[in-house]
């Protein structure tokens, strides 16, 4: 068992990073450092609000200099921790590096249903989802120009955990599992970011009367009994807002229909990267996931996927010599 030094967690607001963060510090018997406190804390002394701080950081170079200071100074020190920050991924390299990620109108709601300070104050659903957006664009497009990274690029860390629909004990027992070695080494081991994400957010690229197999009630009823953890992972391709399968539409569609909150990935290509034939990501979702597949796919899973804005104007024809589904 291979056992990291730290974990560091990233997350925009209503992701769950600092429920999860705190009970698995506890669990681990590390201690826990949290940089969103901390800007927190500014921003009440200075009277606004963490917008308003984020917005005035894009000016101010000693606001950030302050906190990259502190977790160089910690990233250093070797102390085994759990970090509770959206930079420390670039700062920790001996480390778990967690990116959790949340439907938007979900974490607007989390966030709306907890009890408001000075720095965070909302007072609608529609509100709070506009100006979650605005502050998480505000800190990217600042990390961007100052340091040179994009936290949206998702081969920064090494998993990236989906909590929609997971509850927090879930999402709690899927990182230890990671951490200590039981869960995803292989997809570690070979360099990429290994995905947990809410089978009910994936798009697939394949029609469902092509997949052979895939109504197998045998194999649905075997991986619905074995449990998420024990599936193989899935190749999954990412257009920067999308999930979508490249291989595995099989053991999604299980998945789907066993209820699974979480199924485990590999990433294949984000957004400009290749996924065949030099074909982006980007493109290759745009092509193959057209309304009437997206359609279908629902309508088989008694789910429901918002339509891409690419399907919205109309969809894009089918690739010629494109994967096969796979199991």
């Amino acid at each position: 068992m291979t056992v990291r030094q730290s974990i560091v967690f990233n997350g925009d607001l209503g992701s769950g990073k600092s429920t999860v963060s705190v009970e698995i510090a506890e669990r681990l018997g590390l201690r826990r450092v949290s940089v969103g406190d901390l800007y927190r804390q500014m921003a009440q002394e200075r009277q606004m609000t963490a917008l308003q701080l984020n917005l005035h950081a894009e000016l101010d170079q000693a606001v950030d200099g302050y906190v990259d200071q502190l977790q160089r100074d910690i990233a250093a020190s070797g102390e085994s921790l759990v970090m509770d920050s959206r930079l420390a991924w670039h700062f920790f390299t001996d480390a778990l590096k967690v990116h959790m990620i949340t439907e938007p109108t979900e974490a607007a709601r989390r966030v709306l249903a907890r009890p408001s300070g000075p720095a965070e104050s909302y007072t609608s659903l529609e509100e709070a989802r506009a100006k979650l957006r605005e502050r998480s664009e505000s800190e990217r497009g600042r990390f961007i120009v100052r340091y040179g990274v994009d936290k949206a690029r998702l081969r920064n860390y090494d998993l990236i955990c989906d909590t929609t629909r997971a509850t927090p004990e879930q999402v709690i027992q899927h990182v230890v599992d990671v951490y200590e070695g039981r869960l995803g080494a292989e997809v570690l081991r070979a360099g990429q970011p290994l995905l947990l994400l809410d089978p009910n957010r994936v798009y697939p690229t394949e029609d469902v009367a092509t997949l052979r197999g895939l109504w197998d009630s045998d194999f649905a009823g075997e991986v619905a009994e074995a449990g998420d953890e024990a599936l193989e992972p899935l190749s999954i391709g990412y257009t920067g807002e999308y999930f979508f399968v490249v291989d595995g539409h099989r053991r999604l569609s299980a998945a789907v229909r066993g209820g699974f909150p979480l199924v485990p990935a590999r990433l294949v290509a984000e957004v400009d990267e290749p996924v065949v034939g030099g074909v982006s990501a980007v493109d290759f979702f745009a092509a193959q996931a057209r309304p009437g597949l997206i359609h279908d796919w629902e309508d088989a899973h008694g789910i429901a996927l918002p339509l891409p804005e690419h399907a919205l104007l109309g969809g894009g024809a089918v690739l010629a010599g494109e994967p096969g589904a796979g199991a």
